[in-house]
């Protein structure tokens, strides 16, 4: 049983899915490429939100959709990129902590002050 909102959200898909098929027929790279396996997607998105398959989604009963209704994707879905590694945050426990280099070469340079200044009275140069 096919209404009149049910044919317009397939005229809608079909729509999506010629365009997807014309962005990626052009030598997609790149946005184009993106885009058409978006559209793609939209489409198939968009069969399944037909007015009388979320009527019956409501009901709770599985919603049977016609033979023919969901046309063969032409175009495969797009792969995903993979991501690149993400940049750690400096001090996010990659290596010993900076605070810590600070403190101790601070104290490194404190002892050797004392310790010349202390050989310092030792032999005064009068």
């Amino acid at each position: 049983m096919s209404t009149k909102a049910d044919e317009m959200v397939e005229r809608a898909a079909s729509r999506l899915e010629e365009l997807s098929q014309q962005t990626s027929s052009g030598g997609a790279d790149g946005v184009k490429a993106k885009i058409a396996g978006e559209l793609a997607d939209d489409a198939d998105f968009l069969r399944k939100m037909k007015p009388s398959l979320v009527k019956e989604r409501i009901k709770g009963n599985e919603p049977v959709e016609p033979a023919g209704s969901a046309a063969p994707r032409s175009t495969p879905p797009a792969a995903p990129k993979p991501k690149p590694p993400k940049a750690k945050k400096p001090g996010s426990g990659g290596g010993t902590s900076p605070f810590l280099v600070i403190a101790l070469a601070f104290a490194v340079g404190y002892v050797l002050a004392k310790t010349l200044d202390w050989r310092g009275h030792a032999h005064p140069r009068d």
